[in-house]
């Protein structure tokens, strides 16, 4: 698969080895190009500017803060039609850097959400939201010798395309449902988010087990 990324920075980073490793074709696209440059360099990947990795990919992560979303996919060419049928990954969360606390959107929608506003006719999953880069970078990516389970949101298109990626790095895709659940994809991880910034460590998570599973996870804390 061609995996186009849009942003150059800790997921972007933690994400893309596992992906080149499973023979994924990935070129990122950064807003600072030297910085994107660099970061392909040290990956094993491609660089490019936004629009190009818009274009490249066959499925694109989009993994930016909020405060640079909507440059980022004007840049991309979101709003003009490059990303139309193709599957956006979004792991950012909507959240206030100034206190840590969750924005939302009018209507109380979610940065997904907002998303697909800016990127029409794309397929857009929420995922790889719920924990610090630091866990997307484990090898393996498991904890008590069990896959992580990462959730995801979004339409049904978009989700067949975010399991392949998901087992691709090591890691169990969980259904949390449609778009709209992406709302609460991106509360949870606001509360991952202020115990980090509370001290916590990076590679405290929420532990999901899969149906009849019964052992209890013991992540770091």
């Amino acid at each position: 698969m061609k995996i186009g990324v849009l942003g150059a920075g800790r997921m972007a980073e933690a994400l893309v080895p596992g992906w080149v490793r499973a023979g994924h074709e990935v070129l990122i696209g950064g807003r600072t190009p030297a910085k994107a440059e660099d970061l392909a360099q040290r990956v094993g990947a491609k660089a490019g500017s936004l629009r190009e990795a818009a274009g490249f990919g066959d499925a694109v992560l989009l993994a930016v803060l909020l405060a640079g979303l909507e440059e980022t996919l004007v840049a991309a060419g979101g709003p003009e039609g490059t990303l139309t049928g193709k599957t956006i990954i979004d792991c950012g969360n909507a959240v206030d850097l100034s206190d840590y606390s969750q924005i939302t959107f009018g209507g109380g929608t979610s940065m997904a959400e907002e998303v697909a506003r800016l990127a029409p006719g794309a397929h857009v999953v929420k995922a790889f939201n719920q924990a610090h880069g630091d866990v997307w970078k484990m090898r393996p990516l498991s904890f008590d010798g069990r896959p992580f389970t990462v959730p995801i949101a979004g339409d049904e298109e978009g989700k067949a395309v975010a399991r392949t990626l998901i087992t691709d790095l090591g890691a169990e895709p969980l259904d949390a449902g449609d778009l709209t659940q992406a709302r609460h994809l991106e509360a949870m991880a606001i509360i991952v988010i202020r115990l980090l910034m509370s001290g916590y460590d990076p590679l405290s998570v929420f532990a999901f087990t899969g149906p009849g599973r019964t052992e209890q996870a013991t992540p770091s804390r």
